[in-house]
């Protein structure tokens, strides 16, 4: 529970000591503090520290408007949000106001005549930071009405006078006055109602239908947007693209640490989350996978490939080796190779791909992802004697595996390894928390390895794979 200010009245919060501070001074304040502090700015942030954030820090600490612009799936959303961090935990407002005005500046007819009326009895609330955020993802239907605000008819019909103020129904807006608005995707708002946000940004009022009523805001406003030569819905208009102070870039990871990071913060695995266990090495298959389908030829590399597809990619993994554990009755599921070929199917429709490549994306994905397989597998694997288990096959084993062969009966047909805990360790899955779907992760990682390097064949039938010499 957050700890709310015992001060309910104008004269308790004189008394206190308050300093009114605007939006933009409290959070360039608050930033600063952080930064001599060497405290975390925008946590859950993965991969911007030394290129985005910098730029953000910058546009923050200058009290710039600004617009963030990158291909879908880079973290936009997520990275607007966590700047509401960054505002006081609590700020006073008078109680009831609609536009949170601040008890030392009321700003709406209402509370100025209340501040008139109640002078230091004038009834002070409090909002939480986390209150202090509003939100609007542009769209084609959107409205002047929904972002700054318009008569409101049920008021009319109470018998208050068509010119009054207090008829007006605020929009999104000046409801988070005092706070940081976000408008997400702003090409795609019509032209005609982007022009609505240029008073906003510079003169920093609003203007409703006509009434004589100005209305100072205090503002923080956040834009996204896609490369206009990706974005062919829209466009930012020039008078309104002046109007921001700044403009960020945003990317895709740049480096496998970041991209792993990212996977495993985001998606809803282990036990906590989809109740499977995912071993790092096929985090890491996830990972290369998705920067070679983002450097694909046959990708349109303007629409780009989000974070999202390696996040549903892991939890589609996962779920999987769920599946397989409620059908055999395993007792601890735990994702395998053979869980990673669901994954083309059911992300296919995620990624965009060059014309030319019409028919083949299938095939272009799950070649893409044995690729990825034989690059984590030679990271890892590639400097281990498997002798031991090539042995096995010499004897003219041959082993069937699959989604839905359990664990233990993959071991069973297997047999004993020589070798094997070093394997796991190699995994990292020798922790002292090793179970038969570890064990059998490990093998038939290195099965499949062994067959991407050619030292092992494989048939692929009716959805098993059978290993032998």
């Amino acid at each position: 529970m957050h700890q709310i200010p015992e001060l309910h009245t104008l004269r308790e919060l004189r008394q206190s000591g308050h300093i009114h501070r605007t939006v933009k001074a409290e959070i360039r304040e608050n930033l600063l503090a952080r930064l001599r502090a060497g405290e975390p700015r925008f946590p859950g942030i993965v991969g911007f520290d030394a290129t985005v954030l910098p730029h953000l820090e910058r546009a923050l600490l200058a009290g710039h408007d600004l617009v963030l612009l990158g291909e879908r799936g880079q973290g936009k959303t997520r990275l607007i949000r966590t700047v509401t961090g960054l505002l006081d935990e609590w700020t006073p407002v008078v109680e009831g106001c609609e536009i949170n005005d601040h008890p030392y500046a009321p700003a709406c007819v209402r509370c100025r005549r209340l501040a008139e009326s109640e002078g230091d009895d004038l009834p002070v609330a409090w909002k939480h930071r986390d209150e202090r955020y509003g939100e609007k993802l542009a769209t084609p239907d959107t409205s002047v009405g929904d972002l700054i605000g318009d008569v409101d008819p049920i008021k009319i019909a109470e018998g208050r006078t068509l010119g009054d103020p207090e008829t007006v129904h605020y929009g999104l807006v000046p409801r988070s006055n005092r706070g940081v608005f976000s408008v997400n995707e702003l090409p795609d708002l019509a032209e005609r109602i982007q022009v609505s946000l240029l008073n906003v940004l510079e003169e920093r009022d609003i203007q409703v239908r006509g009434y004589n009523l100005r209305l100072p805001l205090d503002i923080l406003l956040i834009a996204s947007a896609n490369p206009e030569d990706y974005t062919n819905r829209g466009r930012i208009i020039t008078p309104l693209k002046d109007r921001f102070g700044a403009e960020v870039r945003t990317h895709y990871p740049l480096d496998m640490a970041a991209e792993l990071t990212l996977i495993k913060q985001e998606a809803a695995l282990g036990w906590d989350g989809l109740g499977a266990d995912l071993p790092e090495h096929l985090v890491e298959v996830i990972a290369r996978f998705t920067r070679l389908v983002r450097e694909s030829t046959a990708v349109d590399a303007r629409s780009g490939v989000s974070a999202r597809f390696a996040i549903a990619a892991a939890e589609t993994a996962a779920a999987s080796a769920v599946r397989r554990a409620a059908l055999t009755g395993e007792e601890r599921a735990v994702t395998r190779v053979c869980d990673l070929p669901g994954v083309v199917h059911t992300l296919r429709g995620k990624v965009e791909f060059e014309v030319s490549e019409e028919g083949r994306e299938t095939e272009v994905l799950a070649h893409l992802l044995r690729r990825a397989v034989a690059e984590t597998y030679r990271n890892t694997l590639g400097g281990l004697d498997l002798a031991p288990l090539l042995a096995r096959f010499d004897e003219g084993v041959q082993v069937e595996s699959g989604e839905l062969v359990a664990a233990g009966e993959l071991l069973r047909r297997i047999g004993p390894v020589n070798g094997l805990s070093k394997i796991m360790s190699q995994l990292g899955l020798g922790d002292g928390d090793e179970s038969p779907g570890h064990a059998a992760a490990a093998l038939e990682f290195a099965l499949e390895g062994l067959y991407l390097m050619r030292r092992l064949s494989k048939d692929d039938v009716d959805g098993a794979a059978v290993y032998r010499t």
